[in-house]
């Protein structure tokens, strides 16, 4: 079921004011559990994880920088 144009801003607003920082703060949690790896291990893992986010999150972004599609067309333009 694909999402409407509002339904998608609200999610994407959603999701960066509140999932993507929550997911930060995870990922920070889980790596600190671990001793600290090499530089460039470490920064293979937060690449990584700054990448997979991204991922399922593309439907909820698609098209929400665009004019709303379903906003009624005014003649007068």
């Amino acid at each position: 079921m694909a999402l409407s144009y509002k339904a998608r801003r609200r999610w994407s607003l959603f999701v960066l004011l509140v999932a993507l920082p929550v997911y930060i703060v995870l990922m920070i949690w889980v790596i600190s559990l671990f001793n600290r790896p090499p530089f460039w291990v470490e920064l293979l893992i937060y690449v990584g994880s700054g990448v997979v986010w991204a991922f399922p999150m593309k439907a909820i972004f698609k098209g929400v920088g665009q004019a709303d599609p379903d906003a009624p067309v005014d003649p007068e333009q």
